[in-house]
């Protein structure tokens, strides 16, 4: 196994309360042939002496500034500098758990390409987790055991952005970082699904996710839920859309009306259901919205679900089988 050299892609802006911890467990992985390309983007804190200190003591580490701006530019820059034959990314801000690079480069060597090596992550904070993150982590790490992760793609990214890992011939092959689309964790996970690389189970805790507030994913505007919709949509019409059936959308709520407005603004067709009984029967963008129950009247329908109350998609979800009805084929949930 030691033979395969895994290349760690780092990027890092002011984390410099967090780097040395992040480090020592890169330094502390059962697996010893790694790589580390960390790229620092623009930081003003002490961030990059840190590292530099580090590149001082073990010749693993290549420290590296950022020619461009922002995540993306700092993963294609380490990516072009990297050697492996392996690939995984990392958070300056987060924790590897010892047997991580073990475990993942061990699941690959076992099923080989176009498999993608993923692990169980657990939140933590210094202020307590909050419950959205806690219900994200549970739900993430459900798919993650049964290597069922692209089941629920539309929903919320499936693939943890720090704890995977794929052949480098892999991610060039699904032309990774390319281009500028953000959330690029989401992203990537939308490229391994086009590509059909399987997600392999794995039930194993291998990475410690730290949450807190100023966090990129909570501050940056490119991690706004408007930017999710424009995302799933792009994906879901290019490798799941089937022009043959009626589109349905469900829920005229705001992500449903964003999403109305967005097909309209590309010409597709659509039909609208809601179980608002104060907008049934309204015309909203030209569209006269009806009841669920209208769904049973349309032949060959593919609908789009943005109805986000859990217990209301359990109850819609049953209907669809009842319906005999399939996830992805016939409907998606977005949210």
């Amino acid at each position: 196994m030691q033979q395969n050299l895994v290349s760690i892609l780092i990027p890092f802006k002011n984390t410099e309360a967090y780097l040395p911890d992040c480090l020592e467990s890169i330094l502390k992985q059962t697996y010893t042939n790694w790589e580390l390309l960390i790229v620092d983007d623009g930081s003003s804190d002490s961030s990059h002496n840190i590292v530099e200190n580090y590149t001082k003591k073990d010749n693993r580490i290549k420290l590296f500034k950022n020619s461009g701006s922002g995540i993306i530019d700092a993963l294609r820059l380490a990516f072009s500098e990297s050697t492996g034959e392996f690939i995984t990314r990392m958070d300056s801000d987060d924790l590897m758990l010892p047997n991580k690079l073990e475990t993942l480069v061990g699941n690959l060597l076992k099923h080989g390409k176009q498999h993608v090596a993923v692990g169980l992550v657990n939140y933590f904070s210094d202020e307590g987790i909050k419950e959205g993150y806690k219900n994200y982590e549970i739900w993430l790490n459900q798919l993650t055991k049964m290597g069922t992760n692209y089941s629920e793609i539309y929903k919320e990214c499936v693939i943890p952005s720090p704890c995977w890992m794929v052949y480098k011939s892999d991610l060039i092959a699904c032309d990774a970082f390319n281009p500028n689309r953000y959330p690029e964790d989401y992203d990537l996970a939308f490229r391994f699904y086009k590509h059909h690389y399987k997600c392999i189970p794995c039930d194993v805790v291998l990475h410690d996710w730290r949450d807190y507030n100023t966090r990129t994913s909570r501050t940056h505007k490119h991690y706004a839920e408007n930017h999710f919709i424009d995302l799933k949509l792009h994906y879901f019409l290019e490798l799941d859309y089937n022009p043959n059936k009626t589109l349905i959308v469900w829920g005229a709520g705001n992500k449903g009306k964003t999403i109305a407005k967005k097909l309209i603004a590309k010409n597709i067709p659509f039909q609208w259901i809601c179980d608002n009984p104060n907008k049934i029967g309204r015309d909203i963008y030209g569209n006269i919205l009806q009841p669920f129950s209208y769904l049973e009247t349309i032949k060959n329908p593919q609908s789009i679900i943005t109805v986000a109350n859990k217990t209301s998609q359990i109850e819609i979800k049953d209907y669809m089988d009842k319906l005999n009805m399939h996830p992805v084929e016939d409907y998606i949930f977005f949210c």
